[in-house]
């Protein structure tokens, strides 16, 4: 649908929008040209660990010569982030009629620390996707929240970060195709097409803080080293059954099945890390010592809880809600393995939603 921009008013069109981050379960490792994911993944959205953005558009001194960016990350410039941002918005000019006609003033801040072992690539980019999504549907006069709306915001989002495309919705959601996920597709990510079984409807995820600082490798970095891996058509077999045995487990409530496949996948992606060259290693002393702490605990109790890494020392320890009390002794007892003790509490959580612009 085409539209003038010469209808944006000299205050601006705003977006506003908080948007989650969120965990893979079946892990996203290693892409092809387009920012396409080689294997299908699987998250759950988080709820506490967000991004809240807000955009304006104004339209440009000089229509067509945009989009000109002022970028400021929780109160602050910053040059690393705008540089970013740029980048992205000229790789999807031809997504938007509008961006090569406006100036953008985009303000954007976390509820958590940044590098601190929660994806903010996917709920920052998610949020602004979801914001420039918001923007051209107030062009167009059309209502945001409809399933085309999420299906194109989920898709800008993918561009900006693989993971970040799955950020758009709330609960457990797939990216790439899947012949066990109806509608998946490698372009954008999709709500799981069935309700999982109420074990994991309040599945709990509590992050434990080994190292807070920069991951040695970016995503980006380990991505490409992917291509070539001797590994890669074996990981990329694996991760396709394992997300077909983990669909099943999710919807008859298997615990044990459950949290092997999670496990598994875990593992597997710093396998990959390990045996790539050149090699990485992502895990600390502190993080296999934790992961011993768990085996042992869930031995001595039956406690349903597991845990899941991303491409980092941090641990995420995933536990249904019935066992929160249970659990409570065990993370008190792994904070001694922390930084500083340090832990962040969540949970699944409904997804993002658009808030009143100020």
């Amino acid at each position: 649908m085409t539209y003038s921009t010469k209808d944006i008013p000299a205050t601006g069109l705003p977006a506003c929008w908080k948007s989650p981050s969120n965990i893979a379960l079946i892990k996203y490792w290693g892409k092809l040209d387009g920012q396409i994911p080689a294997n299908a993944s699987l998250s759950i959205t988080l709820g506490n660990a967000y991004t809240v953005t807000r955009v304006s558009a104004s339209l440009h001194d000089t229509p067509g010569s945009g989009p000109e960016v002022e970028f400021r990350f929780e109160g602050e410039v910053n040059l690393s982030f705008s540089s970013r941002i740029n980048t992205f918005l000229k790789s999807i000019t031809g997504h938007f009629q509008y961006l090569p006609d406006v100036k953008l003033s985009i303000e954007s801040g976390n509820s958590f620390p940044h590098s601190a072992g929660i994806a903010s690539s996917a709920s920052g980019m998610s949020a602004l996707a979801l914001c420039l999504c918001a923007i051209e549907a107030q062009l167009q006069g059309n209502e945001t929240g409809t399933p085309g709306f999420y299906e194109k915001a989920s898709s800008i989002a993918r561009i900006g970060s693989g993971s970040a495309c799955r950020s758009v919705y709330g609960g457990i959601t797939v990216w790439g195709k899947h012949s066990d996920v109806p509608g998946s597709s490698d372009e954008y990510a999709v709500p799981l097409h069935f309700d999982p079984h109420p074990l994991f409807s309040g599945l709990r995820d509590t992050i434990l803080i080994v190292d807070p600082d920069e991951k040695k490798v970016s995503s980006s970095v380990g991505h490409g080293l992917m291509k070539g891996h001797p590994f890669a058509a074996s990981r990329f077999a694996q991760a396709a059954k394992n997300l077909s045995e983990l669909l099943v487990a999710l919807k008859s409530g298997n615990w044990q099945v459950f949290a092997s496949l999670v496990e598994n996948e875990a593992l597997s992606l710093h396998a990959m890390m390990l045996a790539s060259d050149p090699w990485f290693i992502l895990m600390h002393p502190n993080t296999l010592l934790i992961i011993n702490k768990i085996e042992e605990f869930r031995k001595q109790t039956g406690a349903k809880v597991c845990f899941t890494l991303d491409a980092g020392p941090n641990i995420h320890l995933l536990y249904p809600e019935e066992e929160a009390n249970r659990v409570a002794t065990l993370i008190e007892s792994l904070k001694l393995y922390c930084f500083n003790e340090k832990v962040i509490e969540d949970s699944v959580g409904e997804g993002p939603k658009q808030l009143t612009c100020r």
